[in-house]
């Protein structure tokens, strides 16, 4: 199977928007700010397109016992 790739696309999402506070490690946000640099994208867009993808390619299982399911 192959690895998943993170392609950018165009916004999914439109309208207002909503302010989320997450804790990361520091060194997370080293690395956020470093792909956000060398994409010319700010960090916010760079973590949006990464909890877009995982939202994706999510499988959520509901107990030891189902089958995998992706999450949409």
């Amino acid at each position: 199977m192959e690895e998943p790739v993170l392609k950018i696309k165009k916004r999914r999402y439109v309208g207002d928007s909503a302010v989320v506070t997450l804790r990361i490690p520091k060194d997370m946000v080293k690395d956020l700010d470093n792909i956000a640099e060398s994409t010319g994208r700010t960090r916010n867009e760079i973590m949006s397109t990464c909890l877009e993808f995982a939202i994706e390619h999510m499988v959520i299982q509901l107990n030891t016992n189902s089958t995998d399911q992706k999450g949409k």
